[in-house]
């Protein structure tokens, strides 16, 4: 069974593609300034994903672009959301490999990086990546209600079933 922070990020991710459920490429590529794009976000999310769970833990770069396009203090950008959603399903399945394999001992720890400690422990990174998830669910959201989207998700879900809480 997964550390329950980790379920807690798998359960956020689940609520973040409801956020994004049905958004059309078109819509996906609208810039509301001073707002980022939807295809952006979720480009960016691939990115922290990316720089944490791979580059970080494993040493591994799936889609090196990613840092250019749409990393940490990049111009804003609109690219194309089909990609975007493609990076993040590849990034978040490589990813899930190693988040199997996390303990309360790893969270407690600091990934090392090109021969430093990483400044922030493994357990606060798994934390800012979540909560950034959500930042960006509710940004989405008030994307898509200026877009005219219609029937969007209102609170959070089906936490009791899918991210209840349990102790470690």
């Amino acid at each position: 069974m997964s550390h329950p922070l980790v379920s807690q990020l798998r359960f956020t991710r689940h609520e973040w593609q409801r956020a994004l459920r049905d958004v059309e490429e078109a819509d996906g590529r609208i810039r509301l300034e001073p707002m980022n794009s939807i295809s952006w976000i979720v480009g960016h999310l691939a990115w922290q994903e990316q720089r944490y769970w791979l580059r970080f833990a494993q040493d591994v770069v799936l889609i090196p672009q990613l840092d250019d396009l749409v990393g940490y203090g990049r111009p804003a950008s609109t690219p194309s959301l089909q990609d975007m959603r493609a990076a993040w399903r590849e990034i978040t399945t490589a990813a899930d490999a190693y988040l199997d394999t996390v303990t309360g001992e790893t969270l407690a720890g600091h990934f090392s990086w090109k021969g430093k400690p990483v400044r922030e422990s493994v357990g606060t990174l798994m934390l800012r990546a979540t909560y950034h998830y959500w930042f960006h669910t509710g940004e989405i959201l008030a994307i898509r209600q200026l877009l005219g989207h219609r029937e969007l998700p209102e609170f959070v879900g089906d936490i009791e079933a899918k991210g209840p809480y349990r102790p470690e």
